[in-house]
């Protein structure tokens, strides 16, 4: 690797040879970025606290992975507060986002991809606490979102003023960018292989960006170093400890058909709702009020649309039944209708200019494709699949993995999640499968 112009004001860091330079650089933007997690991480629950605790008084499932339980019963609390809820975390954000760093708006992937593509890598600093808060409010107070936008966002952002503060040239300032992306997910998710990869594949819809993983790997496991030791290194969704079994090989196969083909239908109504919010013609400030507004009338259907909905994800993996609720539909058919619901719920949460990632989300649908699959699979092979939990867990990679067209990392951060690295053949091949039918939508 040549060695780097070094104007009068660049730092000696720059003109260091590459594995030194990003191993040094890769230590720091992890040490940021597990910081910014953190930080993040507990303003989430402050507002969820906030919001859906105390406000609604609702009882919500938390993931096995950070203090949740599988004996969680669901308690309404004042229901009907749900859209109002939404309509206000809806309205803060919306207000914080417009006033303050309107690039912030939406779910901050696109956003920082784009700073890595167009724009040299530049993102202003104040995206970073615009991104935090505003973030933390829209999830928190139920919005359908996740956690890995923001993150992605605002890792990225603290890349870009690092390598700034570092004088870097452009070219290391664009691949901060794509470093902190991939430290910020595999930080907050516990993730750090899949978050170090994830880096390096979300640049492209189908291509691999090779001199990213390298720094990213180093980053990712700072980050995950530091956010596991103050919320404990147990994977989010628990540990999965079935076992292998190659007769359920085709049924994976159907699984990743039946992921690819709704994997189409979530960015087409993602950016439908997106571009139909674009066009209204009133102030950007108020448009994550509306979005919100609709999410929440589509929570007092079921409520599970809420959120990350996390939890959600465990008590179907473990089928945990009489945990799901809803005020009219019988549970089989709210299994079903889920990934639709929160298809729609994210769509009107995000794609108004609420902030939040689509990542989480996209985990939701695929478990509740997964356990609609399994449970059919179930019902006519009960020897061969007498459990849904492999379905559930091959639903959230090979739809997300479709959808997001990352299958490599997708493939690995979910089973750093689930700890199910036994299911690995029958994950591919259902990846395999839904990658190529979602085709480049």
């Amino acid at each position: 690797m040549s060695i780097l112009y070094s104007g009068p004001h660049m730092s000696r860091l720059a003109s260091l040879p590459y594995y030194e330079k990003w191993f040094i650089l890769g230590i720091i933007l992890g040490i940021v970025a597990g910081l910014a997690a953190t930080t993040f991480y507990l303003l989430l629950h402050l507002f969820e606290d906030l919001f859906i605790f105390h406000f609604i008084g609702m009882s919500y499932p938390r993931p096995l992975g950070e203090g949740g339980t599988l004996n969680f019963v669901f308690k309404p609390g004042n229901y009907l507060l749900i859209p109002v809820s939404t309509v206000i975390g809806g309205l803060i954000s919306g207000l914080i986002v417009y006033t303050f760093a309107p690039e912030a708006e939406g779910h901050g992937t696109d956003a920082a991809i784009k700073a890595y593509h167009y724009l040299q890598g530049k993102i202003r600093w104040v995206v970073i606490p615009v991104k935090i808060i505003a973030s933390a409010i829209t999830i928190g107070s139920g919005g359908s979102a996740g956690r890995e936008g923001p993150t992605a966002q605002f890792s990225a952002g603290v890349g870009s003023v690092i390598a700034d503060l570092l004088h870097l040239p452009p070219e290391d300032r664009r691949r901060a960018v794509a470093v902190g992306i991939g430290a910020g997910i595999g930080t907050i998710f516990k993730t750090p292989i899949g978050g170090a990869l994830l880096a390096a594949e979300i640049l492209y819809r189908r291509d691999l960006e090779p001199e990213v993983i390298y720094p990213a790997i180093i980053a990712s496991a700072v980050g995950y170093t530091i956010f596991g030791s103050i919320f404990g290194f147990t994977p989010v969704f628990g540990y999965y400890t079935g076992t292998f079994n190659p007769l359920r090989l085709p049924m994976y196969a159907v699984l990743g058909l039946v992921s690819g083909l709704i994997a189409i239908l979530y960015p087409k109504t993602f950016y439908g709702v997106n571009s139909l919010f674009k066009k209204l013609k009133i102030p950007n400030h108020i448009k994550p009020a509306i979005g919100g507004a609709i999410a929440g009338l589509i929570a007092l259907l079921a409520p599970e649309v809420l959120a990350t909905g996390y939890g959600w994800i465990n008590i179907v993996e473990y089928e945990k039944f009489s945990a799901l609720y809803s005020p009219i539909l019988p549970v089989l058919v709210l299994i079903v209708l889920l990934p639709f619901l929160k298809i729609l719920a994210t769509s009107f949460s995000i794609g108004s200019g609420g902030s939040g990632g689509v990542f989480a989300p996209g985990l939701f649908i695929g478990a509740y494709v997964g356990a609609s699959v399994g449970l059919l699979f179930h019902y006519f092979f009960p020897q061969i699949v007498p459990n849904i939990a492999p379905f559930v867990i091959i639903g959230m990679m090979s739809f997300f993995a479709a959808a997001g067209k990352v299958p490599i990392s997708v493939l690995l951060m979910v089973t750093e999640m689930t700890s199910s690295l036994q299911l690995l053949p029958g994950a591919m091949i259902a990846v395999a499968i839904s990658y190529l039918v979602s085709g480049n939508n």
